[in-house]
């Protein structure tokens, strides 16, 4: 049994990816800091698999931290590292909180896997990489440009650190998967997307509205150059998602990568605007939404979506759940986390 170390593990798509691992035969170890997490999740996390992982308190920031965790752990095979903020809208108005937690943390980690025998990386990375692209869908070739939220920003310079890093490395190996939007829950109702305070994401807004928590779902502007004037997005349903860090997991540790360091899209190839998904959410449901329009948010782009070609060929990673499959199984962990009947 391969043992996988993975950061942020309580989170959204940290804990989905646990169940995966450890349904594909993984032994995992979790290192979070439950900034925006809840230790209860390890418990979900033991109600779907029959196992709870073995869990580590650690702020990955703080370098003498990190290292003393890595030293407790033996026979790593890999790191999945997901320990970040991730709210768009926060990185503009606190930007050196972002700066200093997700980069810091990726040198600690970086700096301790070279001291050490593992040399397996999978980086949580972002489309947000692509900031707002010329052409459409984006590839893994599209041009990076200078992204529109200290966010965004911290994911291009997380892989530039990476990529300098491999090169000046004998053996390290990583893949950084960019993911689009996450959405949706495990098909249990037992692990979700449980975002500590206001939710910065637009799925658990509104399921918070459609469970009464929020009074009213804000859709940030509808006056973009779009069908319908709303943001376009490709959500793809997180249970799909964590499967795609499997086979990125598995391309390493059985040496099938063509280069030290990769990157693959994760995605559905498909955009889909704000009003979409509301009205998708109110034909699965069969619940009317409170919204109302308000003014574009800082840091937004208008649109983006994937081409998914290259990782479905290189990594065999292809989405098997619909926008639909998605909302109604947010919608149902929502209804279980709250007690809805």
């Amino acid at each position: 049994m391969k043992k996988i170390i993975v950061t942020g593990g309580t989170g959204y798509i940290g804990s989905h990816t646990c169940v995966e691992l450890i349904n594909s035969g993984f032994e995992v170890i979790i290192i979070d800091d439950l900034s925006n997490s809840t230790i209860e999740v390890l418990d979900g996390i033991k109600k779907i698999t029959g196992i709870k992982p073995e869990f580590y308190k650690i702020d990955l920031a703080n370098a003498k931290e990190t290292l003393r965790c890595f030293d407790t752990i033996n026979n790593i095979s890999g790191v999945i590292h997901f320990a970040a903020y991730k709210a768009v809208g926060e990185s503009v108005s606190l930007p050196l909180k972002y700066y200093k937690n997700n980069l810091n943390s990726l040198i600690n980690i970086l700096e301790t896997m070279q001291g050490k025998s593992f040399k397996n990386l999978i980086f949580s990375s972002s489309c947000t990489v692509y900031g707002q692209a010329e052409k459409l869908p984006v590839t893994e070739q599209s041009p990076i440009i200078k992204a529109d939220s200290p966010y965004g920003n911290t994911k291009q310079i997380s892989e530039e650190i990476i990529y300098d890093t491999i090169n000046s490395t004998e053996n390290l190996k990583a893949i950084s998967l960019r993911y689009f939007n996450p959405i949706g829950a495990h098909e249990s109702a037992e692990i979700g997307e449980l975002p500590i305070g206001e939710p910065n994401n637009l799925v658990p807004y509104i399921t918070q509205t459609a469970a009464g928590i929020r009074k009213q779902l804000r859709i940030f502007g509808n006056d973009y150059n779009t069908p319908d004037g709303t943001a376009i997005r490709d959500y793809i349903h997180v249970t799909d998602l964590a499967k795609a860090h499997i086979s990125a997991l598995s391309r390493l540790v059985n040496n099938e990568n063509k280069t030290n360091y990769e990157v693959f899209n994760i995605g559905t190839g498909k955009g889909d605007s704000v009003l979409e998904v509301v009205n998708t959410f109110e034909k699965v449901t069969g619940i009317k939404l409170n919204y109302k329009i308000v003014n574009r948010r800082p840091g937004d782009i208008e649109q983006i979506w994937a081409d998914t070609s290259y990782s479905e060929k290189n990594l065999r990673s292809k989405t098997e759940k619909s926008l639909g499959d998605a909302l109604l199984s947010a919608w149902n962990w929502e209804k279980k986390y709250r007690n809805i009947t």
